[in-house]
């Protein structure tokens, strides 16, 4: 059963049904939950092959008729929400700097069944993490700016850039954009692979792909290898295959190596991956 579904479950069963009258607002919990998971996955960022960090503390703003109907229960739903997001992360592999938290924050320039996801990333007062990203200590934060890792980096991983790393998203941004629209700055190519709905940003010279937990990008799939094969961004961008069993098919070719475009459809194993590529 997915992520979203089983939050969607659990907010029903909820307090003899309280979360009921929730629902008839125009925008619904589990509306924000997809969204808080697309949040995670936008701003994601590599920092080494075991440790991929998205945000930890999130904020949603509504319009005022939706702020009304569900502040009355936002520390509950925002509860549940953080477990979503903490669940997501353990099914995605992410980790976090912190601990999880929802706020809900009234915006008066949004109409009814409008909103937006604004996320940065707040470190504990230690780095360290357990399994599934839950914070071995989750004590006081640090600032970070909205939309990109804080200025301290874990123990081994290489530093953090002092400005916001491709994706990152200062301030306030709209949850909502167009459709295959990556975000960054102007005049830069964006890269990232979609597979099965999911958005992984490259943002390295190059992506290793395969069924081992030491890919940079892991697909349960048994009929992936452990190092299956690799993507490098360029002019133009390439795919390699890395000795694979099963090889990789690009755009309905059978190949070891192909040049990449923007919507070229990889196949390996039973798994499609989707390459994108975007100016800023």
């Amino acid at each position: 059963m997915g992520v979203l579904k089983k939050f969607e479950q659990r907010l029903e069963g909820l307090v003899n049904g309280t979360f009921a009258k929730v629902f008839k607002s125009e925008v619904q919990p589990v509306e924000i939950a997809g969204a808080l998971q697309r949040e995670c996955d936008n701003n994601a960022t590599i920092w080494n092959r075991d440790r991929t960090v998205v945000p930890n503390d999130f904020i949603v703003e509504l319009s005022t008729p939706d702020f009304e109907r569900l502040s009355p229960y936002s520390g509950q739903l925002g509860d549940e929400l953080a477990g979503m997001v903490r669940d997501y992360a353990k099914q995605q592999r992410y980790t976090f700097m912190g601990p999880i938290k929802v706020h809900l924050e009234k915006a008066d320039d949004l109409d009814t069944g409008l909103y937006r996801v604004r996320s940065r990333t707040l470190a504990s007062s230690t780095d360290q993490q357990g399994p599934g990203g839950a914070p071995a200590n989750a004590g006081g934060g640090r600032p970070g700016g909205y939309g990109y890792p804080p200025t301290g980096a874990p123990t081994g991983a290489p530093p953090m850039p002092a400005t916001p790393p491709p994706g990152g998203r200062p301030g306030s941004a709209p949850y909502l954009q167009r459709a295959g629209a990556a975000p960054g700055a102007a005049g830069r190519t964006r890269y990232w692979i979609e597979i099965n709905g999911t958005r992984h940003q490259i943002s390295r010279p190059t992506l290793v792909l395969g069924r081992s937990t030491e890919a940079d990008v892991r697909i349960d799939d048994p009929g992936v290898s452990r190092r299956h094969c690799e993507i490098r961004t360029g002019t133009p961008s390439t795919i390699q295959d890395l000795g694979s069993t099963n090889g990789i098919v690009v755009d309905g070719q059978h190949t070891t190596r192909a040049t990449l475009r923007d919507g070229s459809r990889i196949v390996v194993g039973s798994t499609t991956i989707i390459y994108r590529q975007a100016e800023g």
